[in-house]
């Protein structure tokens, strides 16, 4: 049996779960969100936690039965303490700089990056001196969040040899030799 599946997901004060017709909808002070559940899998919610069940140990019984309950619970935590992500941007020139839901990144092309973010998202961005200008994002959605996160972070990857790019607070790159000294 799925050890994540069996798990109960415990609901926060503040937090109200409603199922209906095969949708979660989860709704807390840092937003509501909602997710369409397989016809196949149970959700009952039973005093203070929300509860998955599978109908039988199928291969894909199985799997939905562990992803449903990791997704209800990730939207549980979002809408009571919401979720966070800090990119650093490493390189001589790199700025970033917000107007709004506009993110405007100096990422070393001839011209400026401009990154429209959904309306879900908070972005702050800071640049002291001496330190890696950062974009730091905030949301109720896990999932939302990581995919513009990663798709800013694809718009100037890390490379290998001096660390330029973007990339996660605290991420440790891999780092490669340069060349090697002349053979005389």
């Amino acid at each position: 049996m799925s050890r994540i599946g069996k798990a109960p997901v415990s609901i926060p004060k503040g937090v109200e779960v409603k199922i209906a017709n095969g949708l979660v909808t989860v709704k807390g002070s840092k937003g509501e969100l909602t997710q369409q559940i397989d016809q196949d899998i149970t959700v009952e919610v039973a005093s203070d936690e929300v509860v998955v069940t599978r109908p039988t140990d199928q291969k894909r019984h199985r799997a939905l039965h562990g992803l449903y309950r990791a997704l209800i619970a990730n939207m549980v935590k979002g809408v009571s303490e919401g979720y966070r992500t800090e990119q650093e941007l490493v390189g001589v020139g790199y700025r970033a700089s917000n107007k709004g839901q506009l993110l405007e990144l100096s990422l070393g092309y001839s011209h400026n990056i401009t990154f429209e973010l959904p309306k879900e998202i908070k972005v702050t961005t800071t640049a002291e001196k001496g330190q890696n200008p950062k974009v730091i994002m905030e949301c109720a959605d896990k999932q939302l969040l990581g995919m513009v996160a990663a798709k800013i972070r694809s718009l100037r990857k890390p490379e290998p040899y001096k660390g330029k790019g973007i990339k996660f607070a605290g991420e440790v790159l891999r780092r490669k030799a340069g060349k090697s000294a002349s053979k005389k």
